[in-house]
C-alpha cells in the first residue's frame, strides 16, 4: 500500500507532474468547456428552431472554420513564443511576440471577410436541399464577416496561457459564454422585442461574445504591471523577423487545424447527401463529442505551455514528463466520458429531444445513439492526437503534425467516405467508420513522433543578446 501511495505521489508531485499539469490546465479546461457551452446552446436552441436550421449551422460552421481555424491556430501559436520566452526569463520579448500576433490577427480578419461573397456559391454545389443551403449560406457569411474578433480573442489569450496564468483565460471565456447565451435566447427566437433571426441570430451572438472577449483581454493585458514587466505597450512596433518566425512555426500549426476541420466539413457535406436525419444526427454526435474534445484542447494548450516553458529553460526531460502526465489525466477523463456515451446515450440526447418535434426527431435520435458508440471508440486516440501534437508544437515541431493530418484525413476518411456513400450507396455508419479509422491512425502517429524525441532539440525563439536584452529579475 505504501509503495502504491508513494508511486502515486511521485506521479503527482514535482515539475512536470500531474499536479503541475492540472494546476495550469484546469482553468483552460473550464474555459474550453465554456466555449463548448456556447456551441451546445447554439445547437440546442437551433434544434428547437428546426432540424434544417441546426443541420445548416453545423455544416456552415465546419466549412467556415476550415478557413478561420487556419488563422486561429496561427495566432494562438503565440502561446509557444510566450512560453519559451518566459521559460528563458526574457520577459520583455513577450510583449513584442504578442503584438506580432495581434497584427497577424487584424490582417487575417480582413482577408477572411473578403471571402464572404463566395459562401453562397460553395453551398450551391453540395447537393443539399434548398432550405438547408439557405441556412448554411447565412451562417457562413456572418461568421466570415465577423472572423476578426474570433481570431484576435484566441491570440490575446496566449499572453496568459503561455505564462501559465490561466485563471484570466477562464474568467474572460465565462463572460463571453454568458454574452453568447443571452443573445442566443434573444436573437434566435425573437424574445422581448428582439427580431427573430434564427440561424443569423446564433451567428451574431457568437461574434458579439468574441468582441466582448477581445475588449476584456486588452483591458487586462494593458494593466500597469504588465506594461512594466512584459512591455505590453512599449513593444507595439512591428518586428518583421519575429513576425516571420511566428508565421514559419504558426502557419503549419494553423494549417493542421484548418485541414482537419476542412476534412470534417467535407465529411459533413457527404453525410448531407444521405438526408437531413443522418446530417442532423451527425451534427448532434459531433456536438456531444465536443463536450469531450474541447476540454482536451484545454489540456493540450496547457501541455504546449508547459513544454514551451521547460524547453525554453533547457529542461527537455521535464517537458517530456509534462506530456505523459497529461496523458494519464486524459485516460481517466476519457474513460468516464466514453462510458457515458455507451451506457447513457438517451440521457445525453434528452435536451435535444425536449424542444424538438417528436416525429422528426425519432429517426435523428435513433441514428445518434449508434454514432455515439463511434465517438466512445475513437475518443482515446483523439486524445492521443491532441495531447502529443500539442507537446510537439510546444517545442516547435509543427510540420510533422501538419503532414500527418493532411495525408491521413484524405486517404483514410474523406476519399473512402465519398466512395462508400456516393458511389457504392453505403449509409452513415460506413462513413463514420472511416472517421473513426482516421482518428485512430493520427493518434498513433503523434505518439510515435513524440517518443522519438527529436523535438527536445528544437526552439522557436532566437538566441539572446545579453547586452541588448536585459532579463527581468522577477518571475
Amino acid at each position: 500500500m505504501r509503495g502504491a501511495l508513494g508511486g502515486a505521489r511521485r506521479l503527482w508531485q514535482g515539475p512536470g507532474g500531474m499536479g503541475e499539469v492540472l494546476s495550469i490546465a484546469y482553468p483552460l479546461i473550464l474555459s474550453q468547456m465554456s466555449f463548448t457551452v456556447q456551441v451546445f446552446v447554439d445547437r440546442l436552441f437551433l434544434t428547437w428552431y428546426s432540424a434544417e436550421a441546426v443541420a445548416g449551422a453545423v455544416t456552415g460552421l465546419f466549412v467556415t472554420w476550415s478557413v478561420v481555424g487556419l488563422c486561429i491556430g496561427t495566432g494562438e501559436y503565440t502561446t509557444t513564443f510566450v512560453a519559451q520566452y518566459y521559460g528563458a526569463r526574457r520577459f520583455r520579448r513577450i510583449g513584442a511576440a504578442l503584438w506580432q500576433g495581434i497584427y497577424f490577427s487584424l490582417i487575417a480578419g480582413v482577408l477572411i471577410a473578403a471571402l464572404t461573397p463566395f459562401a453562397g456559391a460553395l453551398f450551391e454545389h453540395t447537393g443539399h436541399a434548398a432550405a438547408l443551403r439557405q441556412y448554411e449560406t447565412t451562417y457562413s457569411r456572418l461568421l466570415l464577416l465577423g472572423s476578426g474578433p474570433v481570431v484576435l480573442m484566441a491570440t490575446l489569450s496566449s499572453f496568459f496561457a503561455g505564462r501559465g496564468r490561466t485563471l484570466p483565460v477562464l474568467a474572460v471565456n465565462v463572460g463571453a459564454t454568458a454574452v453568447n447565451a443571452v443573445l442566443d435566447y434573444l436573437l434566435i427566437f425573437g424574445h422581448h422585442g428582439f427580431p427573430r433571426w434564427g440561424v443569423a441570430g446564433a451567428a451574431i451572438a457568437t461574434i458579439s461574445s468574441q468582441v466582448f472577449g477581445c475588449v476584456a483581454y486588452l483591458a487586462l493585458i494593458l494593466r500597469a504591471e504588465h506594461r512594466r514587466e512584459f512591455a505590453t505597450l512599449a513593444a507595439w512596433r512591428p518586428k518583421p523577423a519575429l513576425l516571420w518566425r511566428l508565421l514559419r512555426y504558426g502557419v503549419p500549426a494553423g494549417l493542421q487545424f484548418s485541414i482537419e476541420i476542412m476534412a470534417f466539413a467535407i465529411f459533413m457535406v457527404i453525410i448531407g447527401r444521405l438526408g437531413t436525419a443522418p446530417l442532423a444526427a451527425s451534427g448532434i454526435a459531433f456536438n456531444l463529442n465536443m463536450i469531450v474534445f474541447m476540454p482536451l484542447l484545454g489540456i493540450g494548450l496547457g501541455v504546449s505551455s508547459l513544454v514551451g516553458r521547460h524547453v525554453g529553460a533547457e529542461q527537455p526531460e521535464t517537458a517530456e514528463r509534462s506530456a505523459y502526465s497529461a496523458f494519464r489525466v486524459g485516460l481517466v477523463y476519457l474513460g468516464a466520458c466514453s462510458a457515458l456515451y455507451v451506457l447513457a446515450p438517451r440521457l445525453l440526447l434528452a435536451p435535444y429531444a425536449a424542444g424538438a418535434d417528436p416525429a422528426s426527431f425519432a429517426e435523428v435520435g435513433r441514428l445518434a445513439i449508434v454514432l455515439l458508440r463511434f465517438v466512445a471508440f475513437y475518443s482515446l486516440f483523439d486524445m492521443m492526437s491532441v495531447l502529443f501534437a500539442a507537446a510537439l508544437k510546444g517545442a516547435g515541431d509543427t510540420t510533422y503534425p501538419l503532414l500527418a493530418t493532411l495525408v491521413l484525413s484524405w486517404t483514410v476518411m474523406v476519399i473512402p467516405s465519398y466512395l462508400l456513400c456516393v458511389h457504392l450507396g453505403a449509409g452513415v455508419y460506413a462513413a463514420w467508420t472511416t472517421a473513426a479509422a482516421y482518428c485512430c491512425a493520427v493518434g498513433l502517429l503523434m505518439l510515435r513522433r513524440f517518443r522519438r524525441g527529436r523535438w527536445k532539440s528544437l526552439r522557436v525563439i532566437e538566441a539572446p543578446v545579453p547586452e541588448l536584452e536585459p532579463r527581468t529579475a522577477s518571475a
